[in-house]
């Protein structure tokens, strides 16, 4: 690009079926820190997502311990669709949080009732992160949460 450039990361964006259902996972289970919520339903908001009939976007901003920002969109006003799929299915993604305990946060998400893809913690033997731990688990809409514990 001749003129423009990426300069800085701003946030990453989740869309979910019920916000309340999602800050009680991120926040109340996950530990993330709330740092606002509100309802989008001015015209600028409109012409960005280009969804007919849409009559608002409850949001909510969510900053993970260490700095990352998440915004948490569900949209209301119109039928709404699982865009949950396999992570090798292009379109898909997923977000990594370093974590401490793996296997004791694996036990207690499980008993809390979170779902995981992976049936167990792995440990990587390969690669960039050899020595690590690491799993995969899903939001209650399906988003893959991979959880990584740093090797020694």
């Amino acid at each position: 690009m001749s003129r423009g450039k990426v300069v800085g990361f701003v946030h990453s964006g989740i869309t979910v079926k019920s916000l309340e259902s999602a800050l009680d996972f991120y926040v109340d289970i996950l530990g993330f820190e709330l740092l606002s919520t509100q309802v989008a339903n001015s015209d600028y908001i409109f012409d960005i997502v280009e969804i007919p009939g849409l009559k608002e976007i409850k949001i909510a901003f969510v900053q993970i311990p260490g700095g990352h920002v998440i915004e948490l969109l569900e949209y209301v006003g119109i039928d709404t669709y699982s865009g949950s799929a396999r992570s090798c299915d292009y379109g898909t993604g997923h977000i990594c949080l370093r974590v401490e305990n793996l296997e004791e946060m694996f036990e207690e998400l499980k008993d809390k009732g979170v779902k995981f893809k992976s049936k167990q913690v792995v440990n990587i033997t390969a690669g960039a992160n050899k020595g690590a731990k690491a799993a995969y688990m899903l939001d209650p809409d399906g988003y893959i949460i991979e959880l990584m514990e740093k090797g020694k």
